[in-house]
């Protein structure tokens, strides 16, 4: 078993990358669903990603949602490039995402104290 300040540290950047990307999906999402900015591609990729972080928040369906939002980041990667923009986020975020799909779900036990 890992030291559990490990395990509470790598909660930590699950839990608030997901639910940052949560957030922000969904912002996307209604931006581009507002009167006069309707994009209803944006939208559907907003949509798309929300429902992968949520997924992602969860440790049965992690890795679900890691494939759905790394796959709406290659999206979103592309389209900004064709564009002209280089959306250097967008990297930062596929890696942390793969890095916590990588070593999956932590069990409850480990954010336990140890005793002994």
């Amino acid at each position: 078993m890992p030291k559990a300040s490990l395990v509470r540290a790598f909660v930590a950047l699950w839990w608030t990358a997901g639910s940052l990307l949560l957030l922000w999906s969904l912002q996307t999402a209604g931006r581009a669903l507002q009167a006069g900015h309707h994009n209803p591609h944006l939208a559907l990729l907003g949509i798309v990603e929300a429902v992968s972080a949520a997924l992602f928040l969860f440790g049965r369906t992690m890795r679900i949602g890691a494939a759905g939002l790394l796959a709406t980041f290659a999206v979103a990667f592309g389209v900004h490039a064709t564009g002209g923009g280089f959306r250097g986020d967008l990297i930062l975020y596929a890696a942390v995402v793969s890095f916590v799909a990588a070593h999956g779900a932590v069990p409850l036990a480990w954010l336990r104290p140890r005793r002994g």
